[in-house]
């Protein structure tokens, strides 16, 4: 949850991820960073690698994550990141990822993201923007537990970062139908849904994983042009630009998107406390859920952050992937 004094750090929304990380040595840290074949995951695993951090991509497409991979320039006698295959949407495909992994890890990125124009569902029937961006790092996490409490005792802490939206604030999670199959469907509430859930991970994560040293928190981005939009409707990009022109947000560039990553990934104020949301590199604020989105463009909604509500998603999602 967020206290009463959020927390700050000297960056902001103008900083970018390599003014972040400069000056940090991650030399002996490996990370793991989803979805890094473009966009917010290439550019945080460019710039954990440059600072000598062992990364791995995991991605969908292979050849795409290869072709990152080569593009990473690191320093002289820096490791090149490695690819591995890994399809959030699957169970299996997360689960033999997770199998394959050994030795501790101490950072894990959960970037990837879909977003998606009309109904699409699992081979499990789940609603895809739900199984992707939330069940399926949930079982990454859950499935490398143990990595990442080696990673903690070998460095003092691991962390985890979810990457969230400030579209959470347009849904909580629909208990009764999370995976649409009575109410009508509308892309937009399901990715709403899948970020709301990705920032109650971490608040949950951070309680069940405290006494292991693992902390984990949720981060907004902002605004930026990414391949992630080429799903978008008519409607939401109709949204998107009339609130750039109201002046409610301002688009970033992908290296400024990427500063809030790895503020939650690097900085010493997120070495030991987990359970935030993060907007422009620091604590946001917490809004009323009643809170009227047109007119935020940063904050948290408290439905977001609540604990109970975090406990039970946790335990739904448990019985789901069957974990």
């Amino acid at each position: 949850m967020t206290r009463s004094s959020p927390i700050t750090t000297r960056f902001d929304g103008s900083s970018t991820a390599e003014q972040v990380i400069a000056g940090v040595d991650l030399c002996g840290l490996r990370a793991v960073v989803t979805g890094a074949s473009s966009g917010l995951g290439a550019e945080t695993a460019r710039v954990l690698a440059a600072a000598g951090a062992d990364v791995t991509l995991a991605v969908r497409d292979g050849a795409a994550g290869t072709r990152v991979a080569d593009r990473i320039a690191v320093p002289a006698g820096g490791p090149r990141p490695a690819v591995a295959v890994v399809d959030l949407a699957d169970p299996d495909s997360v689960a033999r990822f997770a199998a394959r992994w050994h030795g501790p890890l101490h950072l894990l990125i959960n970037n990837a993201g879909v977003v998606t124009a009309g109904l699409e569902r699992t081979g499990q029937g789940w609603e895809l923007q739900f199984a992707t961006n939330h069940l399926g790092h949930f079982g990454l996490a859950y499935s490398l537990h143990g990595a990442l409490a080696r990673g903690a005792a070998d460095r003092g802490c691991a962390r985890i970062v979810a990457v969230s939206s400030t579209a959470h604030m347009r849904a909580p999670i629909d208990f009764g139908d999370i995976h649409f199959r009575y109410r009508a469907y509308d892309p937009q509430l399901a990715y709403a849904q899948s970020k709301t859930a990705n920032a109650l991970f971490a608040v949950e994560a951070s309680r069940q994983w405290a006494g292991e040293r693992i902390v984990a928190n949720a981060v907004n981005p902002g605004g930026i042009r990414t391949g992630l939009q080429r799903n978008f409707t008519r409607r939401q990009r109709e949204s998107l630009d009339a609130a750039e022109a109201a002046g409610v947000f301002a688009y970033k560039t992908v290296a400024q998107g990427a500063a809030t990553t790895v503020v939650a990934a690097v900085a010493p104020e997120f070495e030991a406390t987990g359970g935030h949301y993060l907007d422009d590199c620091r604590e946001a604020y917490t809004v009323s859920d009643d809170a009227d989105l047109s007119g935020h463009s940063h904050g948290v909604k408290q439905w977001a952050l609540d604990p109970d509500t975090a406990r039970r998603l946790w335990s739904v999602s448990c019985a789901m992937l069957g974990l």
